[in-house]
């Protein structure tokens, strides 16, 4: 993102706002699947609540210094007819077998079910980018034609110019998806904050 198109840019969507909706253990607890959700899920240790709050601009999911906490599907809605959905994290390995085979319906059935998801969030570590169950996930979303941005997250933890090379990396091979987008992110810093925000917004606008 330019400069310019920071300054351009005037946000549809007053993330502050967001509200708490309920938590569903499934889908069938979700609210009417109909207007706008846009949905964020990545590895347990990807940083996802941490970005969602910032994001957001207040707190609304819950950080751990333990992986693999959220375990239901968190609804929050951003005006009428407009949700964020926070997924369970996957792929903590000291999960119960039961409860990682609970999480993974989960994903699946709200993935390939819920007609009103626009876009998906993808939270990803920047130190270790494309593990094969986020390449898995990526092929699955972005291949049923649902609209796809990577955050690769902690940004912070390595210099800028190794940011850029994994952030053109990860473009590179992910670039025979036309629906898939990446850009470099940090909660801590607040790096890339506007630009997660600004897909957002026109994601909710379109």
């Amino acid at each position: 993102m330019t400069l310019l198109n920071m300054v351009d840019w005037s946000p549809m969507i007053a993330f502050n706002t967001v509200e708490f909706i309920k938590s569903a253990a499934k889908l069938e607890q979700c609210p009417p699947d109909e207007g706008i959700e846009i949905a964020f899920v990545g590895r347990s240790n990807a940083g996802k609540s941490s970005a969602l709050n910032a994001i957001m601009g207040r707190k609304i999911a819950r950080t751990s210094k333990t992986p693999g906490q959220t375990q239901l599907i968190n609804l929050f809605s951003l005006g009428t007819d407009n949700r964020v959905v926070d997924l369970p994290g996957y792929g903590y390995a000291k999960v119960p077998d039961k409860i990682r085979l609970q999480i993974e319906h989960i994903l699946r059935s709200y993935l390939s079910e819920r007609q009103c998801l626009k876009g998906v969030v993808l939270l990803m570590d920047i130190r270790h980018p494309l593990p094969p169950s986020d390449l898995q996930l990526i092929n699955f979303v972005a291949g049923a034609g649902i609209l796809v941005h990577i955050l690769l997250t902690k940004a912070d933890k390595i210099n800028r110019g190794q940011g850029q090379n994994v952030l053109l990396q990860v473009r590179k091979e992910l670039s025979a998806f036309s629906n898939v987008t990446v850009q470099t992110f940090s909660a801590f810093k607040h790096l890339g904050l506007e630009e997660a925000r600004q897909k957002l917004d026109n994601w909710f606008s379109d």
